[in-house]
């Protein structure tokens, strides 16, 4: 060792922190791999369907828009996607309660596949970067309504994405009888 700081604690507490953050990615974009193949074979009438309370365009917005947000160091830093629509009560998507003092509209309009499909590049496409750059040793989220480690708020965000994708992906099945395949890890689905 020609670095003196280097103990052999600190090079396994490298070396762990390495494969974890390799773990982390590829859970993320494994994740991501099933919910995009739920976005690209959702019929157009089921996208829109209103009648479960939140259309699926709405749940996949959402699985993204949190997974964009959580992925960040925190709140101040995050910059909503470009073609955000904000000036309504339920930015992400999801139609919550209405606020009877607010005169905004209680979500946005419906996004397109299309539009879904490119929130998801950007999404997929930043999530080495910023796991490669997190500090997954910080006490905090960086969010003031998680109350938890870094690294357990990234594996609740894994599970949020997950939960909505399954949510998804049985509306599918439902539907269309259209099966999403399994993605263990990274970014290509297991036979079926």
């Amino acid at each position: 060792m020609d670095d003196p700081t280097m103990t052999p604690e600190t090079i396994d507490a490298t070396r762990a922190t390495t494969a974890l953050s390799n773990v982390l990615k590829s859970q993320y974009h494994a994740s991501l791999a099933m919910l995009r193949e739920c976005i690209e074979l959702c019929p157009d009438a089921l996208w829109l369907d209103d009648r479960p309370r939140n259309a699926f365009w709405r749940v996949a917005y959402h699985a993204l828009f949190f997974t964009q947000l959580y992925l960040g160091e925190d709140a101040q830093a995050f910059r909503p996607w470009a073609e955000h629509q904000r000036g309504n009560q339920n930015e992400d998507g999801i139609i919550g309660r209405p606020d009877p003092k607010s005169n905004l509209p209680l979500g946005p309009d419906p996004y397109s596949r299309e539009q879904a499909l490119r929130y998801w590049d950007v999404v997929d496409g930043m999530v080495d970067q910023a796991i490669d750059t997190m500090d997954l040793r910080r006490r905090d989220s960086g969010f003031s309504w998680y109350k938890i480690p870094k690294l357990e708020h990234q594996l609740v965000n894994i599970r949020h994405l997950a939960h909505h994708t399954a949510q998804l992906a049985d509306r599918l099945r439902t539907a269309e009888s259209v099966g999403i395949k399994w993605v263990g890890s990274g970014r290509k689905p297991l036979s079926s």
